[in-house]
């Protein structure tokens, strides 16, 4: 029922001929050609002289490490922000959502709306302008020409490394607070708020439910549980959860066990979904999708595309939404979208 008003594709897969990683951590570099097994051997040199000639290159280059806040200027004029839908509306689906819970068809349901604003500067450097101010887990900028795709997101989709299957569910959220004593105050009453460690436990389960479909028998385990990660505009309730690989399943059978997240579609989720359709007037295209990437020891990693931007035709789009229970009250649940947007708009602004 929802409209594509932003002609994106539903999905864009990429195949690398050579990659530049640089490892933050240790502070390095280390450049990557594929050569395959059925090549010639001219081939094989072709590339190592490839590599050779492109760490001169790099010799040169500073934009890798250029992250300095100097360089972003701050003294814009500030575009208008606006969403596709209204408060009023956003309050009524809530309502909406909260009949179906009230009639058994769901027990959560995340709804979203989408926030707008023209662009003010170039998408690389909003992205730069993010590593500093709301560092995540996931840092990524894709540029497809046509449009670009900006993230800074918390939340694990699936993640599989050395047969150890990872989904790390995300919900319950409060604002940072303006000093320390006002942090420590939001989070004591996130932790108390039954709300949200009710819908914080119903995703959890669902959590291990899908890492059980694709690990081995009595192999799951919460090893974090409900503890708080801090963010810059805000707090969650985070646990994770492990399972070992079942190798009967196709490394595309265990994204797919987890792909759509409860955390950004609701529980049941196929019910969920349709409701979703059903309420929210626009597709959703990238926003709560997954991002990552398959490495070819067969291990890969993905998180949900969440504190996601869209750049299109110098417009700036970010979508944020809210899990809607039977307790939700559709003035907080508006709020909360709010302040989860509120760190990429201002990094836009």
């Amino acid at each position: 029922n929802c409209k594509d008003d932003l002609n994106l594709p539903d999905i864009r897969l990429i195949r690398p001929r050579s990659l530049i990683i640089h490892d933050n951590l240790k502070k390095n570099i280390h450049y990557i050609v594929n050569c395959y097994s059925d090549e010639k051997i001219t081939n094989y040199q072709k590339k190592f002289l490839d590599i050779k000639l492109e760490i001169e290159k790099l010799k040169f280059l500073t934009i890798i490490n250029n992250y300095s806040p100097s360089n972003i200027p701050d003294k814009q004029k500030k575009s208008k922000v606006k969403s596709n839908i209204s408060k009023k509306y956003f309050k009524n689906i809530v309502l909406k959502a909260k009949k179906y819970i009230k009639n058994g068809d769901i027990f959560q349901v995340v709804l979203s709306q989408r926030f707008e604003t023209r662009l003010n500067k170039s998408p690389i450097e909003i992205y730069k302008k993010l590593r500093i101010t709301n560092p995540s887990p996931f840092m990524y900028f894709f540029n497809f020409n046509d449009f670009q795709i900006i993230g800074t997101s918390p939340e694990i989709l699936v993640r599989l490394r050395n047969n150890k299957v990872t989904i790390r569910p995300i919900a319950g959220t409060r604002p940072r607070g303006k000093n320390r004593k006002m942090d420590n105050f939001y989070k004591k009453d996130l932790l108390r708020d039954k709300k949200e460690l009710a819908e914080h436990l119903m995703l959890l389960d669902l959590g291990r439910n899908d890492v059980g479909k694709i690990s081995n028998v009595n192999s799951v385990k919460v090893t974090e549980n409900f503890k708080i990660e801090k963010y810059s505009h805000v707090m969650h309730i985070v646990s994770n959860v492990e399972g070992t690989f079942n190798k009967k399943n196709s490394k595309i059978d265990t994204l797919l066990s987890g792909f759509p997240a409860g955390t950004v579609s609701g529980a049941p989720k196929i019910r969920a979904m349709e409701i979703i359709d059903e309420l929210e007037n626009t597709k959703r295209k990238i926003y709560a999708g997954g991002i990552g990437y398959f490495s070819s020891n067969g291990d890969f990693d993905t998180c949900i595309a969440l504190r996601t931007a869209l750049v299109k035709k110098n417009k700036f789009y970010i979508q944020a939404g809210a899990g809607i229970v039977a307790d939700s009250i559709p003035e907080k649940e508006y709020q909360e979208t709010v302040n989860k947007a509120k760190a990429l708009i201002t990094a836009a602004s």
